[in-house]
């Protein structure tokens, strides 16, 4: 039940978006020029969540996962990030898939049983050393390769820097997870709930611990902190995706865009 209310806040967020953006469109040839670079039509929105969103992060989740560090031993830290991310498996799988990857989805099954048996429900990384390294596959990079549109840059609340097409993504990637029809198979609507508010703190948790100081230096190191995570996030997913944003900054060498986690993931 969480896990669908993230999903109907998002795509509720996207059509906001879209209905804001109609309004604020640029008039002059170098603000229309401007505005394609960036992609980001509703700044000033998006501004204010994201203010809210690091005042959170300030708040709440970096002194979490300072004490998260403190608490926790190393070895057993990366044995829960290796189990969250065995636990991915299934999704990337059905969108290698959904994306005619055929090669890359048996790649992501073999991994996946492989590693949930022998590596102790993924606890240890077994797979790769026979061959099978780790694929990517989410539902906005589905869409991505059937031919829709970013669509305007966003930032989320809570969720963090997104586009309407990952945005889209992030909603349909937690209902096709099995994870929670499994947990209702076994328990009640209560233990869904629990295990969607424990996979959650625990995803934030860990993907928060290991950018701690990457996060830290991007946002000391930055005149304009909006500015250089829309840059990060733009240039990352494009790189993931295969294209290009020529016009797009440096990403910071110490900082991880793919396990970063501004809020909550």
């Amino acid at each position: 039940m969480i896990k669908h209310r993230h999903s109907i806040l998002a795509l509720s967020f996207v059509a906001l978006i879209a209905l804001s953006a109609c309004s604020s469109l640029p008039q002059s040839k170098e603000e229309r020029a401007e505005a394609r670079a960036i992609n980001d039509p509703i700044e000033p929105i998006n501004r204010v969540i994201f203010d809210v969103n690091d005042f959170l992060d300030r708040l709440l989740l970096r002194p979490m996962a300072e004490l998260y560090r403190v608490t926790v031993p190393p070895p057993v830290r990366t044995r829960v990030a290796a189990i969250l991310k065995n636990m991915a498996e299934p999704v990337i799988m059905a969108n290698n898939l959904m994306q005619g990857e055929l090669s890359h989805a048996g790649t992501t099954l073999t991994r996946f049983l492989i590693n949930t048996t022998l590596g102790g429900a993924g606890m240890f990384e077994v797979a790769s050393g026979y061959g099978y390294e780790r694929q990517t596959g989410d539902f906005g990079q589905t869409l991505h390769v059937w031919g829709m549109s970013e669509g305007p840059y966003i930032v989320l609340p809570l969720l963090g820097p997104s586009n309407v097409r990952d945005a889209i993504g992030l909603g349909v990637d937690s209902v096709i997870s099995p994870w929670k029809y499994v947990v209702t198979e076994f328990g009640d609507t209560t233990a869904q709930d629990t295990f969607a508010i424990t996979d959650a703190a625990a995803s934030g948790l860990t993907r928060r611990e290991a950018n701690i100081e990457g996060y830290d230096a991007l946002r000391e190191g930055s005149l304009d902190f909006y500015a250089q995570m829309r840059s990060v996030y733009r240039q990352y997913r494009a790189k993931q995706l295969g294209t290009s944003l020529a016009s797009q900054a440096p990403i910071f060498e110490d900082y991880d865009a793919e396990n970063s986690t501004p809020v909550m993931r």
